[in-house]
């Protein structure tokens, strides 16, 4: 199924293209419907996709040796996702993909990004910039947790991922916080009353 226009404004926001490269483009995505619940990517596949969310949320999180869930990441609506370690270095995932509400994706190969970027290259500045962006945020979660309170955390979190607190579970909110639902229960409590 290809990319509709709407979509296309959508993804590459204020880039003009011809009908050829609007064609071309459209190629290289697949749309992708998942519902609840759907595990789009498990720790030890191969990664080959990076995928833009239309509508829906996904998180990306690692389990570790003694089986606890560490959420990195959440994905909504105009957000991409992957397991970027391994799909930059052509290794095997370490992280997994959940779909935790119904969710309408767009799929590219980093094989067709390749391809798209050679034959309109204005589009290397449009990844390019994705990337930058990406890694200044993951810099500044590094440094939210190391430097903040649990608390100031939280508040970060819901101005990064605003209405997004009251539609999924709340360990997976403590899981990206790193605390217990008990701590976000007692956190939420007190800015109420604050």
């Amino acid at each position: 199924m290809s990319i509709d226009d709407s979509i296309l404004a959508e993804v590459f926001k204020d880039i003009s293209f011809s009908s050829e490269e609007t064609t071309l483009i459209e190629s290289k995505f697949e749309k992708i419907e998942l519902t609840k619940g759907i595990i789009l990517l498990r720790a030890d596949e191969t990664v080959l996709n990076q995928y833009y969310v239309q509508k829906g949320c996904l998180r990306t999180y690692y389990i570790d040796s003694k089986g606890k869930e560490h959420t990195l990441q959440f994905a909504i609506n105009d957000w991409w996702i992957s397991d970027y370690t391994a799909y930059f270095s052509s290794t095997k995932a370490i992280m997994n993909i959940e779909c935790i509400q119904d969710a309408t994706l767009y799929k590219i190969s980093k094989k067709n990004i390749d391809r798209l970027i050679q034959e309109t290259p204005r589009l290397e500045t449009f990844f390019r910039k994705k990337m930058e962006k990406a890694f200044a945020s993951f810099q500044k979660r590094i440094l939210a947790s190391l430097s903040q309170s649990a608390k100031e955390r939280y508040i970060t979190f819901r101005s990064s991922y605003p209405n997004i607190d009251q539609s999924i579970k709340n360990y997976h909110v403590a899981s990206y916080l790193g605390i217990t639902t008990e701590s976000l229960s007692r956190i939420r409590k007190e800015l109420t009353h604050s």
